[in-house]
């Protein structure tokens, strides 16, 4: 279940369960682009649909996968992470779609303490509509404490998971906390590119639940990584809008 030995640029880590349908046109995204200097991780959940016959299929993708229980979405990318050999780790849902921008970006991939990231494409099923501009342009510190990163824009360089990983506490927002921690480190730099490289599906799982203990936990990570002037004027903003009425981003 091993890609070819050599050590790819980047790696794409998907999490998968009960996916297989969304997994073949995840796929055939990535195939589309025919990068060379890729392999794709797939962990799955143990799914009894087709999937693993789906993956055991695969012969065009240097693609390493397993199939196992896991504790949810955070777990199986933490588990993906080891397995992963690419200099970058991409992560991408079973139901999103690379664009041609991503191997533009692989591409720009040069210094490995950088983090690389550039613009998602929001897919919607329904209204209401959130502004596309919550998921493209370079954020700074204060912009990262009001909002989150998209996960599927971002390419980590592997050293990030020497240190870090997923925190399983967060459900859903386990990406958001460790961007906190990263956009506070100093070892890396952040560089942003005004290109589209993925199709993000706006209705998935985080859309639909509320991470209650990550909001409860937001303020003290925004203070302890992004620091009390971050923390200072996202606490007054905030405090505005809930004293005005104002619909609060958390």
């Amino acid at each position: 279940m091993n890609a070819a030995s050599r050590t790819p640029t980047i790696s794409i880590v998907i999490a998968a369960y009960q996916a297989g349908d969304q997994l073949t046109a995840c796929l055939d995204s990535i195939r589309a682009l025919a990068i060379d200097d890729l392999e794709v991780v797939v962990v799955d959940g143990a799914s009894d649909d087709h999937t693993v016959q789906l993956l055991k299929g695969e012969i065009v993708l240097p693609l390493s996968w397993i199939s196992e229980p896991d504790k949810g979405i955070y777990d199986a990318l933490n588990k993906g992470v080891k397995m992963a050999r690419g200099r970058w780790i991409h992560f991408l849902g079973t139901d999103d779609r690379l664009l041609p921008g991503f191997a533009e970006l692989v591409s720009l991939l040069k210094e490995e303490d950088t983090i690389y990231y550039a613009n998602s494409v929001p897919v919607y099923r329904e209204e209401p509509r959130p502004s596309y501009e919550l998921l493209g342009g370079p954020f700074s510190k204060y912009r990262l404490a009001k909002y989150c990163v998209n996960h599927q824009a971002v390419f980590y360089p592997a050293s990030v998971f020497h240190r870090y990983q997923y925190d399983l506490q967060y459900r859903i927002f386990a990406d958001y906390a460790l961007n906190i921690q990263l956009w506070g480190n100093g070892q890396y730099r952040r560089s942003w590119h005004a290109v589209d490289i993925v199709q993000y599906n706006m209705t998935g799982f985080s859309s639909r639940e509320r991470d209650v203990l990550f909001i409860r936990h937001k303020p003290g990570l925004i203070r302890q990584h992004l620091g009390w002037w971050v923390y200072w004027r996202f606490s007054w903003k905030k405090f505005r809008k809930h004293w005005y009425g104002e619909k609060e981003w958390w």
